[in-house]
């Protein structure tokens, strides 16, 4: 068994947790996100690591990543080639995971790392809490620190989103989530994914909660959306989404069928009645529970 390393991932150790961090122009929030991760999760007493990924900045923070990685051995660095967008930050990050659970969350220092612990306790709940047993943990954002035309247009896009997939999350645009690593590395990608990222958990049998979060306003920085650059392409993302789900293939549907091999047994009587009830009841119309 590798020993536990409960300030980040060493040698020998794998980590249980990975936060993916989207970074893009936000150098001087870096510093002070990097040590509120480090003191709660130096609490929490668990392995983790925490994935910060370029995406293709031109100020100085891949400098400023690079530096902080280098004085903590729990942080790693991905860097993108050129601007992706936000939906190919955190594919990469998915990718790079070796946790088995993913944290998600801002760079711009408006989600509370304090908040982890209360997302993972969720996630890991046996399904004594209201809503049972999970796989995603949604944040939703209270006494939001942003201006009101944002405030705005996030609720009216929303509450559209909702509408049209058919969909109950009640705030799709909070980043900081936890999730099962293996869902997220079976979604579709594409730009713009991360405006769905619920509904496609929930495509691929992910089990949805949400718990309210902290929101604090932007201290360094500008925001990176506003209604003009967020409007037509995530129209068109929504009608792309919903004719994805009109469409979808549902993987979970297929099961082998146990077949029981007489003539390698070599006596008919050694064989159980296990597979004909198997494939009677199927055919009898009876669902196996997902």
């Amino acid at each position: 068994m590798p020993e536990r390393n409960p300030g980040g991932p060493g040698p020998s150790t794998l980590p249980e947790i990975s936060l993916v961090i989207p970074v893009f122009n936000e150098e001087a929030n870096l510093p002070p996100l990097a040590e509120e991760i480090r003191q709660t999760m130096r609490q929490l007493g668990r392995p983790y690591e925490v994935l910060l990924v370029d995406d293709g900045s031109t100020d100085g923070s891949l400098a400023a990543m690079v530096r902080l990685a280098g004085q903590d051995p729990a942080l790693r660095v991905i860097r993108q080639a050129r601007n992706a967008g936000q939906s190919a930050a955190l594919d990469a990050g998915f990718r790079h995971a070796r946790g088995g659970v993913v944290v998600t969350l801002d760079a711009d220092l408006q989600n509370d790392p304090a908040d982890i612990p209360r997302l993972l306790a969720r996630l890991e709940d046996d399904g004594s809490a209201a809503g049972g047993a999970c796989d995603v943990v949604c944040g939703v954002r209270v006494n939001r620190r942003d201006s009101w035309v944002r405030r705005l247009s996030s609720g009216i896009a929303n509450t559209v989103r909702n509408r049209l997939t058919r969909e109950s999350v009640t705030d799709v645009g909070c980043t900081l989530r936890a999730c099962r690593t293996e869902y997220l590395r079976r979604i579709p990608v594409w730009k713009g994914m991360h405006r769905f990222l619920p509904t496609l958990l929930r495509m691929e049998g992910a089990r949805i909660a949400e718990i309210e979060v902290r929101h604090r306003p932007r201290r360094f920085g500008e925001p990176k959306y506003n209604i003009r650059n967020r409007i037509w392409r995530a129209s068109a993302d929504l009608l792309g989404v919903r004719w994805l789900q009109t469409r979808w293939i549902d993987r979970r549907l297929a099961q082998e069928v146990e077949v029981c091999n007489r003539t390698a047994i070599g006596s008919p009587s050694e064989c159980s009645d296990s597979s004909s009830s198997q494939v009677a009841s199927s055919s009898s119309g009876s669902r196996r529970s997902g």
